[in-house]
């Protein structure tokens, strides 16, 4: 898999993460340690996503 798709599949990942949180905030009888995860997948594929980017620049 080329750095290019790789990030393109980071960035989907992050997305459908992001719009989980957002449904799950909508409902209230979602459990707060639910989110919580989620949030910490979604910033773990940002810092990857940000990793990978400036991974190519320093070599």
């Amino acid at each position: 898999m080329s750095l290019a798709s790789h990030l393109d599949e980071l960035k989907r990942k992050h997305g459908d993460i992001e719009r989980e949180i957002d449904e799950a905030l909508l409902h209230p009888s979602v459990d707060d340690l639910e989110i919580a995860n989620l949030k910490r997948r979604k910033l773990a594929l940002k810092d990857e996503i940000e990793k990978l980017r400036i991974q190519p620049t320093t070599h």
